[in-house]
């Protein structure tokens, strides 16, 4: 759907009875007024969370999609000749009530699920695909668009208004409106398929993931766990009604601890071997065919629009352009990562071997020993660091980098609605006092809330009617959570994690366009805003504002931050490989050229082989529960976070030559980057930043690949 920013308005429904059933007529409740229907009165029009309830969302969804077709039908039989006022921006501003109820909905669906919303999903893709589909492959709609983009050079157009009629026409033309009326119907038929297909996948991965307990009842088995793994596992297990055991679960913040410090071999491999398999079980959560089947309709999809592989239709709107262009950084990252990841598995088979001869290094034992060298060859235990990240702490030093950076202020807001007890929500505002937004923060995992973090918006910013609408984004995570004598103590990936979602956070806050469709970039540029915010995480000035043991105060001590520094290219040529395989895979899948189904476990498989994934090694996701590219927005984009590290990384070069708060760098970056990026071209904003292209040289440094400076090689950006 497009992005659209909502300015809520005044909608009434009529609450008609229902016809009493005999034999004996009683009293009927009167119906709950429906929210969407209503004016929000909360401050900044936050939703009113604790009205909405799950049997308010199907009529409201269909009374929206009801009065878009109807503001679409208006357009196309408007009598007047189509102008960019009376047809493109009419078509921009259409969906007020359906972007209100979509914004809610699927900020709910991901973040607090149930069975009810779920049934609503399964219910609504479908008719949101149609929709879609019947607005994009209407003959009249297009002839107006269409008329309009052929006068553009006679129009009187400032950049924004050329770059939305641009984007507007383009995303008629990959919509699928100059295909013939044959090829249209199938186009409809693949997308209502695919639709469905996706609400599937994501609903079985997140049964898979729910549905797994790791349960221990011997203390022993717990060695190497850190005190509070140890008792946010014994928490889990008083949930689930298993007081006096253990329970770890395939949440990341408890499995990615297991597996990296539990000495028991035997109980990594098995909770390792559990996450993998989500989605691979042979039964009715099984996502193989799912997933060969949206690769073929993806491929088909893209053949009727006139391209080879979905792939060569997904990129040639991205940055990289071509699929070729991608597999050229992936093979200048793939070599040195496998050549320095061999490296390691060399040192940590000889420490395997000492407790278990014979034994081969396998992906369950790599960051157990990884883990043992770093904290020899650097002196410190990662595990050990998470008393000096209390979440609130971390938290505040990520507000306090963007008040050094843009001057913004974050003030907790407790008059505000909220979807859950653990949301916390900050209205953002400018160094003056002007409102910027409000962020919505939700960090703790549930059963109702899929794996993984992310950022998204009930709001997105706009200017309609005159007014300037500003967003209400939403950062989401499934962070350790706390238990009942600590606070909620954050790993250092975590805290990473909460960095760079807050980068994509200030990309939403502080994007200033016109048109809410604007504020979308390319896919692969997308990650730039998210990731630079990463670099600010260990720069002694920073982590010295967050960093302090949450029971004596003691701020992370100089030498530490040091060694943690030095350890920062420590087993990159494995995360590296396992980044790499992981794009790779995305890219088999969508460059499919033939249109027949394939046997999925095959097709990984080979495609594992083709690359030469080191058996030591894995792919960040499999693809039955690779969410990103059968769930999300990232197929045949899941290369875009390598891309935008790219940029990140050479764009953290421009601070460190200035100094890492300098205000004119940040502002030239918050003005190119995180305001205006979309109204243009991305490559050339990216230029009026940097004043040159971006070099793949610092990328490989940051990630210990490329041991010497060389000489810059710039990387084609368009």
């Amino acid at each position: 759907m497009r992005k659209s920013c909502t300015a809520f308005g005044s909608i009434v429904v009529l609450a008609l009875p229902l016809a009493a059933q005999p034999p004996a007529p009683a009293p009927l409740p009167v119906p709950e007024p429906n929210p969407f229907f209503e004016e929000w009165t909360a401050p900044f029009g936050m939703p009113p969370f604790e009205r909405i309830k799950p049997e308010h969302f199907m009529p409201a969804f269909e009374r929206a999609i009801a009065e878009q077709r109807k503001e679409v039908d208006a357009l196309a039989t408007n009598a007047e000749p189509p102008t960019f006022e009376n047809t493109v921006v009419r078509l921009e501003e259409s969906g007020l009530l359906l972007n209100k109820v979509a914004g809610v909905f699927f900020s709910l669906a991901s973040a607090n699920t149930n069975e009810a919303l779920q049934k609503v999903q399964g219910e609504v893709m479908p008719k949101l695909a149609a929709l879609q589909d019947d607005v994009a492959l209407d003959p009249r709609v297009f002839a107006r668009v269409k008329k309009v983009w052929e006068a553009r050079e006679t129009l009187t157009l400032d950049p924004e208004q050329r770059k939305l009629l641009e984007e507007t026409y383009k995303g008629f033309v990959r919509g699928g409106a100059n295909l013939t009326e044959e090829q249209q119907k199938r186009f409809r038929e693949i997308n209502q398929e695919l639709s469905s297909l996706s609400t599937s996948f994501s609903d079985n991965v997140l049964a898979e993931t729910n549905a797994y307990k790791l349960v221990i009842d011997k203390a022993e088995d717990l060695a190497g766990l850190s005190p509070q793994s140890v008792a946010a596992a014994a928490e889990t297990a008083k949930r689930a009604g298993l007081e006096g055991k253990w329970v770890f679960t395939l949440q990341p913040s408890s499995m990615r601890p297991f597996v990296t410090y539990a000495d028991n071999r035997e109980l990594r491999r098995t909770l390792f071997a559990a996450y993998k398999a989500r989605a691979d079980n042979g039964n009715e959560h099984d996502n193989n065919k799912i997933a060969a089947r949206m690769a073929v309709l993806r491929a088909e999809r893209a053949r009727l629009l006139g391209y080879a592989t979905f792939a060569d239709f997904q990129i040639a709107d991205y940055m990289a352009k071509t699929p070729a262009n991608v597999y050229a950084l992936m093979h200048k990252l793939w070599a040195p990562a496998v050549a320095k990841a061999d490296e390691d598995a060399k040192t940590f088979q000889a420490l395997l071997n000492e407790k278990h001869p014979g034994a081969q290094i396998e992906p369950y034992d790599w960051g157990y020993y990884s883990e043992r060298v770093k904290k020899a060859r650097y002196d410190f235990d990662e595990e050990a660091l998470r008393p000096y990240f209390p979440l609130e702490q971390v938290r505040d030093g990520a507000f306090g980098v963007a008040t050094k950076l843009y001057g913004l202020t974050f003030t907790e807001r407790t008059d505000l609605p909220k979807y859950h007890p653990d949301v916390r929500t900050f209205e953002v505002k400018e160094a003056d006092g002007t409102h910027v937004g409000v962020l919505v923060l939700d960090y703790f995992p549930r059963p109702g809330k899929r794996g993984g973090a992310w950022s998204g918006s009930l709001r997105d910013a706009c200017v309609r009617g005159g007014k300037q609408i500003r967003p209400i984004v939403t950062n989401v995570a499934s962070f350790t959570p706390p238990t009942a004598d600590t606070p909620a103590l954050l790993s250092r990936g975590e805290v990473m994690t909460l960095f760079h979602e807050f980068g994509h956070a200030l990309h939403g806050l502080l994007t200033s366009v016109r048109y809410a469709s604007l504020g979308n970039v390319p896919w692969d540029f997308v990650e730039l805003p998210s990731q630079i915010m990463e670099h600010w995480v260990l720069e002694p000035e920073v982590v010295r504002t967050y960093a302090r043991h949450y029971k004596t105060g003691e701020v992370l001590p100089d030498d530490l931050i040091l060694r943690i520094r030095e350890a920062e290219k420590f087993n990159q040529g494995y995360g590296t490989v396992g980044m790499v395989a992981t794009v790779l895979l995305d890219l088999d899948w969508h460059t499919l050229g033939d249109v027949k189904e394939v046997d999925a476990k095959r097709f990984e498989k080979a495609s594992f082989e083709r690359m030469g994934l080191p058996r030591y090694a894995t792919s960040f996701h499999r693809t039955p529960a690779f969410s990103h590219i059968f769930a999300g927005g990232y197929a045949a984009g899941y290369y875009s976070y390598l891309w935008s590290e790219v940029l990140d990384a050479d764009a953290f070069e421009a601070f460190k030559k200035k100094g890492i708060f300098d205000r004119a760098t940040a502002t030239a970056f918050r003005k190119n980057i995180l305001e205006r990026a979309g109204t243009g071209n991305v490559a050339e904003a990216y230029r009026r930043f940097r004043g040159q292209d971006p070099s793949v040289e610092p990328l490989l440094r940051n990630r210990g690949l490329l041991p010497e400076p060389s000489a810059a090689t710039p990387v084609k950006t368009d």
